[in-house]
């Protein structure tokens, strides 16, 4: 009796075994029922997505066993956003950036004259997303020019490439230009390093020269200049906020200069924001005399950021004095429409919400404002066009030298596991000009790098997943 319990036992657990280590977790987050959306591969469907470590390693229709679950029911499961055109990761707007669904903010408009030293600052900071930065031209030549309507003298030249040449290998992830701001720089100054772009396969960000079609200088001049920069070096070029700077008033013209430059082979892409107003500071260049005119708007149409007023000729002056910044409501809304269907514009941001909130309400609402107003309300873009443009695109703009980006802006097998979920019928923005430092809603789980930092809506303060993405060798 004694050997035949033992048999009957271990023929039991032999028939228990397959069982028991089917329920064992193989992951260590599993994400249970939600509409997964991947815009690379156009996968549309309800499924369970397992994650080890920070990269996702199933992807099924079966039931996926993990040490945690988080239940996706009637959410989409979409690839963590990408803002290509943001700032340094600084607090409080990492934690807006990520409450809007971003997993990813590179300071592509601006960025840093010396990688070797804002990557490390960077780093110390621990901020919860991902993180990089372009070479900033416009940083860089105050070392030898700082007037900005002059031009860099011809022996400083070289100088100002050696520079970006070690910032690219360094850890840059492209280069940057603001004509408008800083209207002194040359042809001169930008074709040795459009030329260093090419070498290194990186993109060429710019703010283009002009933002309005009153002459002299209009916004086809503008694209005109940077086509054929595009068009002499071979590099790749991409129009920053083209609603704000280079399309407005224009876009139709504007979009179709673009359109027939791909078409003979120029690698160009844009982005833009999804609003009807623009905001910058008030002593820049861009309010010089004439702005009026050039913009058609007055002193009415200029508000304080972060604040409801409307200014007049006076607090201009004063603020201008003080270089605050104000929006201005600038955009035509048929602009914002046209930019949005081209299929090589994305979204950035060109914002993050500093101390003091004197930000414009993009700094927390664009991604999921593009979604909530041009997608669910006035279906402007499908859903999986809206993602591409927040995810993929930005990705692929940069990924030709950075591998890191290969994997990011995906949601399939081998992708990291950077993540946003979100309910397509809830996400809003709710930031505003009096208070663009409201955070978005309706994105109740946000993982980076297969962490959770958003957790039923409530951020996760302690957890600090973000990454530094580089360039260089």
């Amino acid at each position: 009796m004694h050997i035949l319990g033992t048999g009957m036992l271990w023929f039991f657990i032999l028939l228990c075994v397959p069982s028991f280590a089917q329920q064992l977790p193989r992951y260590d987050v599993v994400i249970v029922g939600g509409r997964v959306m991947d815009p690379e591969r156009r996968f549309d469907q309800i499924a369970n997505v397992g994650i080890v470590g920070g990269s996702i390693r199933e992807i099924s229709s079966q039931p996926l066993v993990g040490k945690r679950t988080i239940s996706a029911k009637g959410l989409v499961v979409a690839p963590g956003f990408i803002d290509v055109l943001s700032y340094d990761p600084v607090e409080p707007g990492v934690w807006n950036k990520l409450a809007d669904g971003v997993t990813t903010a590179l300071a592509m408009h601006g960025g840093a004259s010396d990688p070797e030293r804002w990557y490390p600052t960077m780093e110390r900071r621990r901020p919860p997303i991902h993180y990089g930065a372009s070479f900033f031209y416009s940083e860089a030549r105050r070392r030898y020019q700082d007037d900005i309507y002059k031009p860099v003298a011809a022996e400083d030249i070289p100088r100002l490439a050696a520079m970006a040449e070690r910032a690219l290998k360094h850890g840059a992830l492209g280069v940057s230009f603001s004509l408008e701001y800083v209207p002194g720089i040359t042809r001169d100054e930008i074709l040795p390093l459009m030329r260093l772009a090419k070498r290194y396969d990186v993109p060429a960000f710019f703010h283009v020269r002009y933002s309005d079609m009153e002459e002299p200088g209009t916004n086809i001049d503008a694209l005109r200049e940077v086509l054929e920069y595009a068009q002499e070096t071979g590099a790749a070029v991409h129009i920053d906020h083209i609603a704000s700077t280079g399309g407005t008033f224009s876009m139709t013209q504007s979009l179709a200069m673009i359109d027939d430059a791909r078409a003979k082979g120029a690698d160009v892409t844009a982005c833009i924001y999804p609003y009807t107003f623009w905001g910058t500071y008030l002593n820049s260049a861009r309010f010089n005399s004439g702005w009026q005119q050039r913009f058609r708007i007055s002193y009415g149409d200029l508000q304080l950021a972060g604040s409801t007023e409307r200014l007049t000729q006076e607090s201009f002056q004063r603020y201008r004095r003080q270089g605050k910044l104000a929006v201005a409501y600038a955009i035509p809304e048929e602009d914002v429409r046209a930019a949005l269907r081209a299929p090589y514009v994305m979204i950035g941001s060109d914002a993050i919400l500093e101390p003091g909130f004197n930000n414009h309400p993009r700094a927390s609402g664009t991604f999921s404002r593009t979604i909530a107003t041009y997608v669910r309300e006035q279906r402007v873009l499908t859903l999986m066009d809206a993602l591409a443009k927040m995810t993929l695109l930005p990705a692929q703009r940069l990924e030709q030298a950075i591998p890191a980006m290969k994997k990011k802006g995906r949601l399939h097998v081998g992708a990291d596991a950077d993540i946003a979920i979100f309910d397509p019928d809830q996400i809003r923005d709710r930031a505003t000009v009096e208070h663009p430092e409201l955070r978005s809603t309706g994105i109740p789980y946000v993982l980076v790098s297969g962490r959770v930092v958003i957790e039923e809506g409530k951020l996760q303060h302690q957890v600090r997943a973000g990454e530094a993405i580089r360039g260089g060798a």
